[in-house]
This record gives structure tokens, C-alpha cells and sequence, in this order.
């Protein structure tokens, strides 16, 4: 007997094909389920970062505001404090105004300084005062030379209380300046301007400031008596467009600023003249215009070079210009030449004869000088003041002189003035 069977799969595995397609369905919309809720968990996260940013990014724009507003409050009260100091301490003047003189005493005081100069002698230690003040920011203060002439050491007195010790960095003896450098901060100095003083006329109000008589910060006041004096320098040279003044100026006051109404130091007072050596209404500048031309010069180098011709003499008078048989009583007369100068290269002549003329000896015979390149000499004054102003050693100038009554010209090239 043959048995056969079908070719067609049983019915239970027929039916448990559809089966697995559903669990394969649910399985796949389940994770569908769990990946759009983790992704919406996700993004929700997300949002709520951003919404956090976003928050702490306005407070901090906030306090950002809020400190520029402080700031600038701190900036406007600044310069309303900057502003009440300036109104209290006055700058030099603009434009020709004016100051009080307490209003330049105020401006000058911090600069005013007191100087000691100690020297060592057979009898001990010598101990002298003068003044000075401060000319840069730099530390250079200026004086006069006979008040720190010979000193061994040097001490400077602030107005402040701060003592400092000072060297002697030049000199000039032939114009009384000298500069010393102090080590000190440069916002502990208040440099003073310097004025013009060819600019001062007779009858300007003036002060002077310094320590006379080791009285520190004292101030006088007075006005110009005259300008263009002359002070005797060592070995007989002239120190040029001396300053008469009659505020009062004191031993100790020597080296301090002449001050005009504009809070400029248009002079250093440097003497006196008076039978008592006090103050008798007569004293004397050395004028800014030589501090300017000098004191770089000083600083540079240590010394300043006078120009010069190597010649003495005396203005012609009448009676020394009707002995000679001049036309005009003008010129210097030259009496002697120099051994060796510039006078004796160029071929000047000095006197030849002496004769007395109202009871003094004068050596006559000399040229005459009436000239010094195109200005006119009528006394020695004339010329030493246009070759101290304009020339230098080494410089050229001609010289028109008049010789056994005939007016010539000589060249001449300017030497080096000697030490002292």
C-alpha cells in the first residue's frame, strides 16, 4: 500500500507567520516610541539651556550697565575734583594776565629751595646758605656761582622738609650761574618757566623768593628800578643786562627766582648794594635771557665760553677825546693788548703814551674803537653786549676803529675767555 503526503506546510506554522510580522511591528513603534521621547526629553533639555543662557546673559548685560554708570560717576567726580585743584593752584598766566603776588608766591613756593654748602678749612667746617630752584624735571636746580663756589658737599633744603644732597654738575664765575642735580622723583619737582627779561621795563611789579638769612620761603615784593646795569665779574669782566630791583634782597636770598606777574622768573638775584650789607633798596639780577642762553650750555658741557678779544681800555670822555683830537666823544679807547689774544693777532694797537688827565693816568695813543661789525660802540657796553648776546668763540667780527685819526675796519676772530 502507497502513502503519500501533501506538499503544503502544516497549518500551524501558517499561522505563525503573521504572528512575527506583528511582534516585529510592535517592537519597531515601541523604539519609535522611546526615540521621540527621548529626543523630545532632549530637545525640552535644550530649550532649557537656552532660556538659562539666554537669563544669565541679561544679568551680566545688567551688571555691566550698572558698573559703566559707576564709572562714569567716579570719571565726572574726578574731574570736578581735578578741576577745584587746578582753580587752587594757579598756572602761569595767558595771554598777559596777571597774578597776585600771592597767587605767584603759591606757584613758586614748592620750587624755592634752601642750599648748604659745607666747605672743609684749617678752622673746621665753614657752613654758608643760599638759595635756588628747580629748572627741569630732571632734577637741575639753579643758583648762583659764589653761593656753592669752593663747597665741599652740597645739601638742598625742600620746602616740603625733604633734604637731599646735591652736586655741582656747572659754573660759570663770569656770569655768577651755576646748576646742581639733585636724585629725587620727577613728580617731587615743580619746574618754574622762565620769563623773558628783555621784555621788563622800569616800574614792573616784581618778587623776589628765597631764604635770607636761612628764613625759608620768604617772599618781597618791589618793582624794577632799571634794566641794562652792569656787575663787575672776576678779573674785571662785565656781567651784561643786570636787573635793578628794590625789593628787598638779603644775604641768603642769592640764588633765588626773580619772579614777574605772570609767575615767570625773569632774573636770579644775585647782590646788593649796601654800606651795612643789608638790604638798602638796591639789588641786583642776573637777567633769564642769560639763564636760557647759558644754563643747556652748563648742563651739556659743565662750563660756558665766553667770547673774547683780549684788549683793556676806557670810554672816551671829552677830555680823553679832545687830548687825541677826536671829532666825536664816543668809542672805547684801547690802552692795552693782550700778549697772545685775538686783539694782538688781528693787529690792534694799545696806548703809546700816558698822560694825566684830571688826575688819573691814561695811555693814550690807542685805537678807538666806534664799532663791532654794524652796530655802533659808544661805550664799551655797546659791544660787549652785542657779542655776548650774538657770538661765540671761534665766531668772526669786524671791528671799525679809528687810528692817528683815520677810520678803519680789522677783522677779528673771537677767542676763549681765561679762567678766572
Amino acid at each position: 500500500m502507497t502513502v503519500t503526503w501533501d506538499e503544503e506546510k502544516p497549518p500551524a506554522e501558517v499561522a505563525a507567520r503573521p504572528a512575527k510580522w506583528v511582534y516585529l511591528g510592535v517592537v519597531l513603534i515601541a523604539f519609535a516610541v522611546v526615540a521621540s521621547g527621548f529626543s523630545a526629553y532632549l530637545y525640552l533639555n535644550f530649550q532649557s539651556q537656552v532660556e538659562d543662557f539666554h537669563s544669565d546673559y541679561a544679568a551680566l548685560e545688567s551688571q555691566l550697565s550698572s558698573l559703566q554708570s559707576q564709572v562714569s560717576s567716579v570719571e565726572a567726580e574726578l574731574r570736578r575734583l581735578r578741576s577745584q585743584l587746578e582753580a587752587l593752584q594757579p598756572q602761569p598766566a595767558e595771554a598777559g594776565a596777571l597774578l597776585t603776588p600771592q597767587q605767584v608766591f603759591k606757584l613758586a613756593e614748592p620750587s624755592v629751595v634752601l642750599i648748604r654748602a659745607e666747605s672743609l678749612t684749617i678752622f673746621g667746617v665753614e657752613v654758608s646758605e643760599g638759595s635756588g630752584f628747580v629748572y627741569d624735571s630732571q632734577g637741575h636746580l639753579v643758583t648762583n656761582n659764589h653761593v656753592v663756589e669752593g663747597a665741599d658737599e652740597l645739601e638742598v633744603v625742600f620746602p616740603d622738609g625733604t633734604v637731599v644732597e646735591a652736586r655741582l654738575v656747572g659754573a660759570d664765575p663770569y656770569s655768577d650761574l651755576a646748576v646742581l642735580k639733585v636724585d629725587l622723583p620727577a613728580e617731587k619737582l615743580k619746574p618754574l618757566p622762565l620769563g623773558n627779561s628783555s621784555e621788563l621795563s622800569v616800574g614792573d611789579p616784581i618778587v623776589a623768593i628765597g631764604n635770607p638769612f636761612g628764613l625759608s620761603n620768604t617772599m618781597t615784593a618791589g618793582i624794577v628800578s632799571q634794566v641794562g646795569r652792569e656787575l663787575r665779574a672776576p678779573r674785571g669782566y662785565i656781567i651784561i643786562d643786570v636787573i635793578q630791583v628794590d625789593a628787598a634782597i638779603n644775604p641768603g636770598n642769592s640764588g633765588g627766582p626773580l619772579m614777574n606777574m605772570k609767575g615767570e622768573v625773569v632774573g636770579v638775584n644775585t647782590a646788593i648794594i649796601s654800606g651795612s650789607g643789608t638790604s638798602a633798596g638796591v639789588g641786583f639780577a642776573i637777567p633769564s635771557d642769560t639763564v636760557k642762553r647759558e644754563v643747556p650750555v652748563l648742563i651739556a658741557t659743565g662750563e660756558y665760553k665766553h667770547p673774547w678779544i683780549g684788549i683793556s681800555g676806557t670810554d672816551v670822555t671829552p677830555e680823553i677825546a679832545e687830548a687825541m683830537g677826536l671829532k666825536e666823544v664816543k668809542g672805547f679807547l684801547i690802552t692795552d693788548v693782550v700778549e697772545g689774544s685775538p686783539a694782538e693777532a688781528a693787529g690792534l694797537r694799545g696806548g703809546s703814551r700816558t698822560v694825566t688827565i684830571e688826575g688819573l693816568e691814561v695811555k693814550l695813543g690807542g685805537d678807538v674803537i666806534i664799532g663791532v661789525d654794524d652796530v655802533e660802540v659808544r661805550k664799551l657796553r655797546d659791544g660787549i653786549v652785542y657779542i655776548e648776546r650774538n657770538k661765540q668763540p671761534g665766531d668772526e667780527i669786524t671791528l671799525t676803529i679809528i687810528r692817528e685819526g683815520q677810520v678803519l675796519t680789522v677783522e677779528l676772530m673771537l677767542g676763549e675767555r681765561p679762567p678766572p
